[in-house]
């Protein structure tokens, strides 16, 4: 086995974990959060919404599988760093095309293994998420602390514009391109604001039979309605959503218009448009089991969660919104429909498949009010990666 480098994840409040480095020799600072999923390693490091955050995985042994060109959720690795307790060196999977440390050390990101992942999450539980410093390449235990308490705080930092596309885009079968297919031109048109947005996101618009334009988090309301969209898509994203006033404000227009849908920072984006207001959870809400009751039922989800905000129930406007669904955990909101315009809002992942369909409603429900709205029908179509 290859020996690894000293490695060190100091903590705000003066707590140190010691370990080997992995990845990129380098030294970064986020907030330290934790995700008690079993699998998706790459999908989760891909994913934009953790831009900001050093991850930490619960479960030991990661890496096991390697990694592949299929398994993304943007072009990019988009948290700071990893932290593992166990790091597979050796992967075996029949897609894997490399490791996981040579991934992160292309990618220049930096991870540490080796360290009581347990004693860290139970920390962070406890006395809550907080900023973080890991280094590969210094061993200064009162340094590394003090650059954690002098890097930026997750409350009131907005990093939408961190994790936009730069110009808009097409998202076909074969991904990302720059001019509408002329076969696709029938369909209807879904504009997804894109806050940090998930590929599974996109390919589930795309699979319900939407055509789906992406623009960047600034294009304006009028710049959207303007392109005669079917549909509007708020997406996921990193950071804290009050900052964000030109979405709160695009938010606000496109949904008195036409059909819209907020998944995670945009279902807070929603919340904050329609007058509410939001909150910092204390550790937050990142994994692949976390159930949700859909209070209209009773039936409980299990699904796929990432966000440390969220829209604070009591504060909506009163008899404005049906709140649909709700932690299983902690009771906070997940969930919620508007009684008269049709405009829905999910907390978590409906893209994701740890149920495995359990949140595929939400598609279908928007689907269905474009239909409505627009007498167009969609014809699902059926694409690789969906699931």
């Amino acid at each position: 086995m290859t020996r690894r480098p000293v490695a060190m994840l100091a903590l705000e409040d003066g707590r140190v974990f010691r370990g080997e480095g992995f990845g990129a020799a380098i030294e970064t600072t986020g907030e330290v959060v934790f995700n008690t999923a079993m699998t998706g390693y790459q999908e989760v490091m891909s994913d934009p919404s953790y831009c900001g955050q050093i991850l930490t995985f619960t479960y030991p042994l990661i890496g096991n599988y390697g990694v592949n060109d299929q398994d993304w959720e943007s072009d990019k690795l988009r948290a700071q760093g990893m932290v593992v307790r166990d790091l597979c060196e050796v992967p075996s999977n029949w897609r894997s095309t490399g490791t996981l440390h040579d991934l992160l050390a292309e990618h220049g990101v930096p991870g540490i293994s080796g360290i009581d992942t347990r004693a860290l999450v139970r920390h962070l539980r406890d006395a809550g998420t907080m900023r973080g410093c890991l280094s590969t390449l210094s061993s200064d235990a009162d340094a590394l602390v003090e650059k954690a308490r002098k890097s930026p705080s997750m409350v009131g930092l907005a990093l939408a514009d961190v994790v936009t596309c730069v110009e808009p885009y097409w998202w076909t079968g074969a991904g990302a391109v720059e001019h509408e297919p002329a076969a696709e031109r029938g369909r209807p048109l879904c504009v997804a604001f894109d806050f940090g947005v998930k590929f599974n996101i996109l390919r589930r618009l795309r699979a319900e039979g939407f055509r789906v334009r992406v623009v960047p988090a600034r294009t304006s309301a009028r710049d959207v309605l303007a392109m005669n969209p079917d549909g509007v898509l708020l997406s996921n994203g990193p950071g804290d959503p009050e900052p964000l006033d030109f979405a709160i404000a695009a938010a606000r227009e496109v949904a008195q218009q036409v059909p819209t849908l907020g998944i995670c920072l945009g279902h807070q984006l929603l919340g904050l448009a329609f007058g509410a207001k939001t909150g910092k959870l204390k550790f937050g809400h990142r994994g692949a089991n976390h159930p949700v009751i859909d209070r209209r039922t009773g039936v409980v989800e299990i699904t796929s969660q990432n966000h440390g905000f969220y829209v604070v129930e009591d504060t909506l406007p009163m008899g404005e919104f049906d709140l649909t669904h709700f932690s299983g955990n902690d009771g906070t909101l997940e969930g919620m429909v508007h009684k008269t315009l049709p405009v829905f809002s999910c907390q978590y992942h409906p893209e994701a498949a740890p149920g495995p369909h359990d949140s595929r409603p939400w598609f279908r429900a928007f689907a269905q009010a474009v239909s409505r709205r627009s007498g167009k029908r969609l014809q699902p179509v059926l694409a690789g990666g969906v699931d």
